[in-house]
């Protein structure tokens, strides 16, 4: 058996062999034609950067598929009135689901605009945070920006 390595240890040595980041091969799945949705894509590697303690990728990629989900939320004038149901109390609405309003449905164009936002948005703050000379925030930036730019074809 070999010596036990704590999350640093193994988080370097796990890049250093080439294992990680799992992007890398959601990537290459996209571009040899596998119709794997990027949203998919993003949830899968999200629990894969989770399980290995990537903060940098962990925080790219929860933030990206907030963004994506923000963009789902239709405004409340469309929402229109959620159903009535046969509930003792006047107008409440019964049944799982039946006072949620219905989203919008994002193409995989749409999702992938959504994250070259969120690429672009990264690296303007990065280059803001250079400019005050916080280095460490930049880098921290540009590496989240790295990591969702992996999922662009």
């Amino acid at each position: 058996m070999g010596e036990a390595l704590n999350c640093r240890q193994f988080n370097v040595s796990v890049r250093s062999q080439g294992l990680w980041p799992p992007v890398s091969v959601a990537g290459s799945l996209r571009r040899r034609g596998t119709l794997v949705p990027m949203r998919a894509e993003l949830r899968r590697d999200l629990a894969a950067a989770i399980r290995t303690r990537d903060a940098v990728a962990v925080a790219a990629l929860r933030t990206a598929l907030a963004a994506i989900e923000n963009a789902e939320a239709v405004p409340p004038e469309e929402a229109g009135e959620p159903r009535p149901g046969g509930s003792p109390v006047a107008g409440a609405v019964v049944g799982l689901g039946a006072g949620e309003a219905r989203r919008r449905e994002l193409t995989d164009g749409d999702v992938e605009r959504i994250v070259r936002a969120e690429v672009a948005e990264r690296m303007t703050a990065a280059g803001e945070y250079e400019r005050r000379g916080q280095e460490e925030w930049a880098g921290r930036l540009r590496a989240e920006a790295d990591v969702l730019r992996r999922y662009l074809v």
